[in-house]
């Protein structure tokens, strides 16, 4: 069974992806936050795994505490990485 989820990337890890957002498939049932992140680093290279390795991520609009939370089919991955501002 596979599991679609959106991913949508903001500020550097926009710039990291090369796009402001994409769909994944992914073969699981019910995959973790950690295997979205595992998979769009894959995708995406060392320059976007660097990205991540600071970001947080928001799930559904709820901040992730633990990367293996579950990620329900549907749901909607906000990677954000450090910001910078004064």
């Amino acid at each position: 069974m596979s599991t679609a989820v959106n991913v949508r990337y903001f500020a550097g890890a926009r710039a990291a992806a090369g796009v402001a957002d994409e769909d994944l498939l992914l073969d699981a049932a019910e995959p973790t936050v950690a295997l979205v992140v595992s998979t769009i680093g894959e995708r995406h290279g060392d320059k976007l795994g660097k990205v991540l390795a600071a970001s947080s991520f928001l799930l559904d609009g709820v901040a992730v505490r633990d990367t293996s939370t579950r990620v329900p089919a549907g749901s909607q991955l906000d990677v954000l990485p450090p910001f910078a501002g004064g």
